[in-house]
């Protein structure tokens, strides 16, 4: 026998046209962080959760912009507010955010004292312009250099061409990549990598900013896959990520378009968790 809750809770599944719309508590979080209304002119007609609502379901549909549902409102509307929430780092700083309030929700501290390295190629169609040839992986696209806490969660990310190797393009030339995680997040010490970062140049920099680059190799013996202390969750940041069909590939033709369809990804899975945990 149904109840009021029952009802109640049917009632706002059944508002929720698809997955990754808004809930009206992850609603409450991101609607503060918005730009507000101009005080002169026309006060824009779009309604800013929906155009959210229609950036988190290309994400993860991996869509077209032309091929968003017509009620989500003309696509063209859709991607100029999406350009221009980019140019304020909105999807950046939500993010940041929800990666400050996710810890304090499970009794860890905000800033992370140990992270995990590693990196991934995409495919990149010809007409996105991804620059760049894996002969490792044998694959013409992007490469995200990314950063993770011990848990999981994005701490930063580095796009560069899929031909630049790993210690070379973390952070072009090992140095960047390390700067900015110094500034970002000023307690962290202690980085995992695989062998392909064991590199004199990225020790000696690591070093010269007070950080210690540890190398998780192989096992002795190891034939396939086999699941690596600390180097496994990097590669569950990767699945979370590839999960969102916007990253399977990387159709952007500006990679600061592409780092913010990850921030788009990530930040929703963060806001996701903190208003329904």
């Amino acid at each position: 026998m149904w109840t009021k809750e029952h009802r109640a809770r049917q009632a706002v599944f059944e508002r929720r046209r698809y997955p990754t719309d808004l809930t009206d508590e992850e609603w409450k979080i991101v609607q503060p962080l918005l730009p507000s209304a101009s005080a002169r002119g026309r006060r824009p007609g779009a309604d800013l959760r929906e155009v959210l609502n229609a950036i988190r379901y290309l994400a993860r549909a991996g869509c077209g912009w032309r091929m968003l549902p017509v009620h989500f409102g003309p696509w063209q509307t859709i991607y100029w507010w999406f350009r221009r929430l980019m140019r304020r780092f909105l999807f950046v700083t939500l993010h940041n955010i929800a990666l400050m309030l996710d810890p304090e929700r499970v009794g860890r501290e905000v800033s992370p004292t140990a992270g995990v390295l590693d990196s991934q190629t995409v495919k990149s169609p010809h007409a996105a312009g991804g620059g760049g040839y894996d002969t490792a992986k044998r694959l013409k696209g992007r490469k995200r250099h990314i950063v993770v806490d011990t848990d999981g969660r994005l701490l930063m990310v580095n796009l560069t061409a899929a031909g630049v190797q790993d210690a070379a393009g973390a952070g072009a030339g090992a140095e960047q990549i390390i700067r900015v995680i110094r500034k970002r997040w000023p307690w962290l010490k202690h980085l995992f990598a695989d062998g392909v970062y064991d590199r004199d140049k990225l020790i000696s920099v690591a070093a010269y900013r007070d950080f210690v680059i540890e190398v998780v190799r192989k096992l002795a013996g190891q034939q396939g896959f086999q699941v690596l202390s600390r180097r496994w969750v990097v590669e569950r940041t990767f699945g979370w990520m590839t999960r969102w069909r916007r990253l399977v590939r990387d159709y952007e033709h500006r990679c600061d378009v592409s780092e913010a369809m990850i921030h788009v990804s990530m930040g929703a899975l963060l806001v996701r968790r903190i208003a329904n945990p």
